[in-house]
């Protein structure tokens, strides 16, 4: 399939934000909703088989049964599978078992948490000059029911649980191929904050990867599909062809990896290397320690492009893709078509191609690939080449009243 600008020009006549505020269909292997999978030309099953064709058949209200039905089901199976790493916060989110984040405590505050009965580490996120405090809890105390106290003994700092922003599970980790690239990385770069990127013919540029989970760096299927998107050549074109990656894998063989502190941390290492466009496929709820190190991050010139989720417009609104500043990214299908499995956010920026394409796998060749996480990556590769956020909108097919602004560039994965 070749992605050309008169088909941009339909999709961008189709697009309209209450319809477009999207992501992939829940991912199996027990995860909390994967933000786009690689799958063999099948969308991810949902109450039996849904395929592609299945999902344009759905009425609106059976699709949103659907998803919600399924999302409940993988956070019951997440907890009944890793209940001993993760456990449900205040707002029934799955969080780290046993964590608090705090920020903006003073030693006063510290001193009487301590009394409580919490233990305090201190760390300082490298890159934005934030200072956290990771409190274990009370033998015994619930993480929802320690939110509340937490609160009420800090009332003026702010606690965060570390919410969940991909899917555990071996699903995304069934061979474990060679890392992509090796020493250090400088110039200009793109940001991947995702799993593991593996060695793959279409990523001849520079990659340099850092692990802020147990286990990472290790090369993931989906940070692998999504680096091609962003910076692959040859057989899969991304948005800024040969660019340098700087990648963050924030899973590595963790069931409770991709909290909201190693993606903070993450963040972090970006803003200190100077990298300008981050890439961020992955869906949660909101978090306050999230939201202050996007904000510290923006403030350091650093861009986040996010993709807006797959559970459907009927979910909760997505994050990180709605905070402000955030580059918030939608997918439509060959046919320049909303994907009718997107979820929501607070707003939507872009759409680019998200279906009916493919993107590099960990075999060394390439897969049919479904979900706006590899909307995002495009979006972001153009991003990185065009500069900033106004000549990226010149790029786009223009918009008309009331649409939303679709990106290819020259992208074209056959």
């Amino acid at each position: 399939m070749k992605l050309t600008h008169p088909w941009m020009i339909a999709g961008m006549m189709l697009i309209a934000p209450s319809a477009t505020q999207a992501q992939l269909l829940p991912g199996g292997g027990g995860g909390l909703g994967a933000v786009g999978q690689v799958v063999p030309d099948i969308v991810e099953r949902v109450d039996g088989a849904v395929d592609a064709a299945d999902l344009d058949r759905l009425s609106p209200a059976r699709l949103a049964d659907r998803l919600a039905a399924a999302r409940a089901t993988r956070i019951t199976d997440l907890l009944r599978r890793h209940g001993d790493r993760i456990e449900l916060d205040d707002r029934r989110e799955p969080a780290r078992r046993g964590v608090i984040l705090l920020t903006g405590a003073d030693d006063a505050t510290i001193d009487a948490l301590r009394a409580a009965g919490y233990g305090v580490d201190g760390e300082s996120v490298e890159g934005i000059d934030l200072a956290v405090a990771r409190l274990t809890l009370p033998k015994g105390r619930s993480l929802a029911k320690a939110l509340r106290d937490v609160r009420r003994i800090a009332p003026r700092a702010q606690a965060s649980a570390d919410n969940l922003y991909f899917p555990s599970g071996d699903a995304w980790f069934l061979a474990s191929p060679a890392l992509a690239g090796g020493g250090r990385v400088d110039g200009r770069l793109a940001g991947l904050i995702d799993g593991g990127v593996a060695q793959h013919p279409a990523l001849s540029g520079p990659i340099e990867q850092r692990g802020f989970a147990q286990g990472a760096p290790r090369a993931s299927a989906h940070g692998t599909a999504v680096a091609s998107l962003i910076s692959g050549e040859g057989v899969v074109r991304g948005g800024a062809p040969g660019a340098s990656l700087l990648v963050a894998d924030v899973y590595g063989d963790d069931p409770a990896g991709g909290g909201a502190f190693a993606i903070v941390r993450a963040l972090g290492w970006m803003a200190a290397r100077g990298v300008r466009v981050v890439t961020v496929s992955l869906v949660g709820p909101a978090n306050p320690l999230l939201d202050g190190a996007i904000r510290l991050a923006r403030d350091k010139g650093v861009i986040l492009v996010a993709a807006v989720g797959n559970d459907g417009p009927a979910a909760p609104p997505a994050y990180p893709a709605s905070y402000p500043g955030v580059v918030a990214v939608t997918g439509i299908d060959g046919r320049g078509r909303p994907l009718p499995e997107a979820g929501r956010a607070l707003h939507v920026d872009f759409a680019a191609p998200g279906a009916d394409m493919q993107a590099a796998n960990t075999s060394g060749g390439k897969s049919a690939v479904r979900g706006t996480s590899f909307a995002a990556p495009l979006v972001a590769g153009r991003l990185l080449m065009r500069g900033d956020i106004a000549a990226l909108r010149a790029e786009a097919t223009p918009p008309t009243k009331g649409k939303t602004p679709v990106i290819c560039g020259t992208c074209r994965n056959n």
